[in-house]
């Protein structure tokens, strides 16, 4: 009996032991996951190399501790993660949408609208392209519009100067901000393409495919076309004054029309309330912004548009500036006003 009574004992004090080790590292756990707050941003590609840019930065003055994940899936499907609860930050490369102020509004997610940069869309060709250097707005609507599908094919049928030769096309798919507001700028109406061309989200993907086909055409933001100058052709754009290359000055002068637009990062309002670190990133990434939009290839705002980001951030100013409307034909100035009045 006494044997069996200390065999039981001894059972009960590992038990014990068991159970205070399992307490220790539950509690263990819960420290560390306290220590390694989590950030998850999704979004526009094209404002991707921007936020991984400061996102880098950030992390190594962090010690790695916070975990910050950076991915893109486009701008459409990243608003919908974003007003799921599933991410903090959505990149965007246009203006959130009325339907998707609504499933937010439904989701109880309030956002901040912070402007970051101005882009300017750029429609190049293969380097070896050597019978177009400007093309008009109104011959990119004859080659994107959904009547174009299967029948314009060939370079020739857009202008019978150019070259009997296929006519290959790349872009951005549907759930890309850049596809929303080329449609919409080129072709009349946001979502009205053809559909018979090459898509990506990934804009790494159309630059890849672009520079060996010297039969293609296509669209993306101006940092993919910035990072290789010497391996793309951008075209001047012609909308009725001239043509005229995407850069720095013509965007800032409001001359690239209708190509150029803001570029935004949305931020979940009450996640920054009760995650001091997403604070911390968004304020690090307003003030590296001016900084990094230079080096990746965008033009930087105004440096009182920068001051009113932050302190819209600051002020928790949340809502749109554009009521569910497009940024279509918007300067810098423009903006800034809007801002301002906001």
């Amino acid at each position: 009996m006494k044997i069996k009574t200390e065999k039981r004992v001894q059972g009960l004090e590992k038990l014990g032991l068991t159970v205070a080790f399992t307490s220790i590292l539950a509690a263990c756990t819960q420290v560390s996951s306290e220590q390694n707050p989590s950030i998850a941003i999704d979004g526009s590609s094209t404002v991707y190399p921007i936020t991984q840019a400061i996102a880098q930065e950030f992390k190594a003055t962090k010690d790695n501790r916070v975990d910050l994940k950076v991915n893109f899936s486009g701008t459409t499907s990243g608003f919908k993660k974003f007003c799921a609860g599933q991410t903090q930050i959505n990149d965007a490369s246009r203006p959130i949408s009325t339907a998707e102020m609504a499933a937010c509004k439904q989701a109880k997610i309030a956002y901040i609208e912070l402007p970051i940069t101005f882009d300017a869309i750029a429609v190049v060709v293969n380097p070896r392209n050597n019978w177009l250097d400007s093309i008009t707005v109104d011959q990119l609507k004859k080659i994107w519009s959904p009547k174009a599908e299967n029948q314009i094919t060939r370079w020739n049928q857009i202008n019978a100067d150019w070259p009997d030769r296929p006519l290959n096309l790349f872009g951005p798919g549907e759930d890309s901000g850049t596809f929303d507001y080329f449609t919409e700028a080129v072709v009349g109406r946001a979502e009205a393409s053809r559909t018979d061309y090459v898509r990506s989200e990934d804009d790494n993907i159309l630059v890849q495919a672009i520079k060996q086909d010297p039969n293609a055409l296509g669209y993306f933001g101006f940092a993919y076309y910035q990072a290789r100058p010497n391996e793309l052709k951008a075209l001047a754009i012609d909308s009725g004054q001239g043509p005229v290359f995407p850069s720095r000055e013509t965007v800032e002068a409001g001359e690239y029309q209708p190509l150029s637009r803001p570029l935004f990062i949305y931020v979940n309002s009450s996640a920054v309330q009760k995650n001091p670190a997403l604070k911390e990133f968004v304020e690090f990434y307003l003030d590296r912004s001016p900084e990094i939009v230079s080096s990746v290839g965008y033009i930087p705002l105004s440096e009182e548009g920068y001051q009113l980001t932050n302190i819209h951030f600051h002020r928790g100013k949340v809502g749109t500036v554009f009521e569910g409307k497009s940024a279509l034909n918007l300067t810098m100035g423009e903006l800034l006003r809007k801002q301002a009045k906001f």
